[in-house]
């Protein structure tokens, strides 16, 4: 049997020049399929469109899971979006999120010489150098410290360092697999880079958790951990290890309707409550960011405050007017803040423009359904292949084939990321909740 475990890597390339050459490298590994693939149909031979996004998919992701760091991040992210990709892409980034190689123990150790002047087996009394699980800016290792078991996260070398100057390696391949313009980009590509830089700063990510967790301690059926700023440093973020089991491996567990229900409501009670009473949320709600238990009838722990959305308020406004019944019902109204959030541009066509507005009409009425009913249940399999047939259809619009640039505010990026992620929450719960307060 081939052995499927990540195998530890001992070293990364962490000098823009290391990390410019592996780029180099891709690049061209990726234009010699591409020759390969034009030559073969040149000379009459088959050679499937499939076939050549499978090669580059492969090729660009055995260099992404080596440097880690923010082009991983931004694959995975990439994979969240069901439609934008090649499925061979998509398919090949998701593994970003179960599958990435650990750092080696030495440069763990290094790690905590170059923070503390000390091995980790000095700074508590008890830690586990194998990683229980490893990401793309950092892993995770056990410790014990004063009869407190402990979540030690280990940030890799050179990610804050690099981000920036990997942007700029990874854009022109990135422009090229999807098609898009440098320019029209530019200010998302700046929204990424920005929560990006703020995700290898664990002093803000210890700040912010400490914040989010004191302002929802009224929420019910929620579990944070604590931070240990003495035990934490600028790469090293020491925090409780929190009860629970990941969505998929709880599931197992066959729980109750009623635990998933108030499982899923207490999700969607602190989704709500960032939104609309913080105007910032926690924008990454991947599965390995909760934790689940059964305890009172359903508990969730919240890990991972690295990424949060501050939502400006004329954002937080044009947003939640997006998901009125009075907006949906009204074409001018909906034109108007279409207009004001840039999905709408002057210089479009009456044609287009009627295009945009019946095309969002349509969007806004079934991705906001659960905003405008007293109760929702994600548990019906037919909404969400609603949302799937959706996409599928919008792909396959010729006015959005050929439209190929982004439109719309780039704050939408990670609110858009973050209410996909929790519909996919609820949706494998198969919750059903009251989404509106009684």
């Amino acid at each position: 049997m081939p052995d499927d475990t990540p195998k530890s890597l001992t070293s990364l390339p962490t000098t823009k020049v290391a990390r410019a050459a592996r780029f180099a490298k891709t690049g061209l590994n990726v234009g010699a399929n591409y020759v390969k693939h034009y030559a073969k149909r040149a000379v009459g031979a088959d050679s499937q469109m499939a076939d050549l996004h499978a090669a580059n998919a492969a090729e660009l992701y055995g260099t992404l899971s080596e440097m880690k760091g923010s082009v991983l991040k931004v694959a995975q992210m990439l994979a969240m979006e069901k439609n934008l990709l090649p499925t061979a892409y998509a398919d090949q980034f998701a593994q970003a999120q179960y599958q990435t190689p650990p750092l080696s123990g030495p440069l763990v150790v290094k790690a905590f010489r170059d923070a503390f002047g000390k091995s980790p087996f000095e700074v508590f009394e008890e830690f586990d150098l194998s990683a229980r699980q490893a990401a793309s800016i950092g892993q995770v290792h056990f410790a014990r410290q004063d009869g407190r078991e402990l979540a030690v996260k280990v940030q890799y070398p050179g990610v804050a360092d690099s981000i920036r100057s990997d942007i700029r390696l990874v854009k022109p391949i990135a422009l090229r697999v999807l098609g898009l313009d440098e320019a029209t980009v530019r200010p998302y590509m700046q929204e990424v880079e920005t929560r990006l830089i703020e995700e290898t700063d664990y002093a803000l990510e210890l700040r912010r958790g400490q914040e989010i967790a004191a302002a929802c301690a009224g929420l019910a059926h929620l579990q944070f951990a604590k931070y240990y700023p003495e035990l934490s440093s600028a790469r090293i973020l020491t925090m409780d290890w929190l009860p629970g089991k990941h969505l998929k491996e709880f599931l197992l567990t066959e729980p109750t309707q009623a635990v998933r229900n108030q499982l899923g409501q207490a999700l969607w009670d602190f989704y709500m409550f960032q939104l609309n009473e913080l105007r910032r949320v926690h924008a990454d709600p991947h599965p390995g960011n909760f934790l689940l238990q059964t305890d009172a009838g359903g508990t969730v722990g919240v890990l991972d405050f690295g990424c949060v959305k501050e939502i400006p308020a004329d954002v937080h406004r044009l947003f939640t007017a997006l998901l009125t019944p009075e907006t949906l019902a009204d074409p001018a109204k909906l034109a108007a803040l279409l207009e004001e959030g840039g999905v709408l541009r002057p210089d479009d066509t009456p044609a287009r423009r009627a295009f945009y507005v019946d095309t969002m009409r349509a969007s806004l009425e079934l991705v906001g359904r659960p905003f405008r009913q007293p109760t929702f249940d994600f548990g019906d399999p037919s909404y969400m292949q609603a949302l799937y047939a959706l996409g599928d259809d919008l792909m396959q619009q010729p006015e959005l084939r050929q439209q190929r640039e982004p439109r719309g505010s780039e704050h939408f990026i990670y609110l858009n990321r973050t209410y996909v992620g929790l519909y996919a929450l609820l949706t494998e719960l198969k919750a059903s909740i009251r989404t509106q307060p009684e």
